[in-house]
């Protein structure tokens, strides 16, 4: 058994929102309420889950670029939020960061190699020749011409930019990448470029990912387990290949049916796709959170949420259905 690089325990990120109303309470978004998982050395993680259900308020809480309200966050057995500022400062030498946009994560003010340079000379390192040969050789992995670290953010595409956005998350050499939303703002094409370039530094290097996205076919495509969300909770988690044949919750199930079918008569044979938005975090319904959209909900459902079981060795599942 590899070992946890990651351990997540009751992790709860809320955020308070003042009230424009005179005496009004303060109403609070409970992005993340409650999570608890682990990370082993060398796995891809997806979490999957709808717009709004705390994905990227995870993985930004994760790296401490969000306040925690409750719980720990333990990376290789030290708690991230009782780090004081040098150790923070190593901490970010194991664990990057590829946001979902990258044109506005790349400051359009600096040219690509500069802001490729920054994380080394932030991290100590002086010498011109060896910043230049670390961003060539970084570009190249990355499969951009190092001959244009010359030019702006602007002069790059779409997925070019992606690939800028890698090469800065690997400059300091990290152990541990958080993609959030990587390839969601690219075309369909590149998409599956800069998937396979993730997968490729992956097998190349060991590096471990979570994979953020709200696309579960790609996440199906580059993860080795599956970690779905909803309204800031895990509804279900499982190895990869056990998730595809054997999803159990209606929410889960809801997010497979709303594949695409190949076969024009597939979609016959499938349940009906959930219907409806995902309801507001500030106030989530009582009880299990998906049973307004959910077509097998019954009363406990509304009156109690369930606990995350596993119900077979490495499949958990939260839903009353299982109970």
């Amino acid at each position: 058994m590899k070992e946890n690089l990651l351990e997540v325990k009751n992790l709860k990120t809320y955020f308070t929102l003042k009230s424009d109303r005179i005496g009004a309470e303060p109403e609070v978004v409970k992005a993340v309420n409650d999570l608890s998982f682990e990370v082993k050395k060398g796995e891809i993680l997806g979490v999957v889950g709808e717009s709004g259900c705390g994905k990227s308020t995870l993985g930004k809480t994760i790296m401490r670029l969000n306040h925690k309200t409750e719980g720990t966050i333990s990376y290789k057995g030290s708690e991230i939020f009782d780090l004081d500022k040098n150790e923070l400062k190593d901490f970010r030498k194991e664990m990057q960061m590829v946001f979902q946009d990258p044109f506005s994560s790349l400051n359009p003010r600096k040219k690509v190699g500069d802001l490729l340079a920054q994380p080394l000379k932030i991290h100590g390192m002086t010498d011109k020749k060896e910043i230049d040969e670390k961003i060539d050789a970084i570009m190249r992995e990355v499969g951009i011409n190092p001959a244009y670290k010359g030019r702006f953010p602007h002069q790059f595409s779409g997925g070019q930019r992606q690939r800028i956005g890698i090469a800065r998350a690997l400059m300091l050499n990290p152990e541990f990448i958080i993609c959030d939303e990587a390839v969601s703002a690219l075309d369909v094409s590149i998409q599956a470029q800069v998937i396979n370039l993730l997968l490729d530094l992956h097998d190349k290097y060991g590096f471990t990912y979570i994979f953020i996205a709200h696309d579960l076919a790609v996440v199906e495509f580059i993860s080795t387990r599956i970690l779905v969300m909803y309204l800031g909770k895990i509804v279900e988690t499982a190895d990869k290949d056990v998730l595809v044949k054997t999803h159990m919750h209606p929410y889960t199930k809801a997010l497979f049916n709303a594949f695409p079918a190949t076969d024009p008569h597939g979609r016959e044979n499938k349940e009906q796709v959930v219907m409806g938005d995902v309801p507001s975090p500030i106030k989530p319904p009582s009880g299990c959170h998906f049973h307004p959209r959910c077509p097998h909900a019954k009363d406990i459902c509304r009156e109690k949420y369930p606990e995350l079981k596993e119900v077979e060795p490495g499949h958990k599942v939260a839903c009353w259905l299982y109970e």
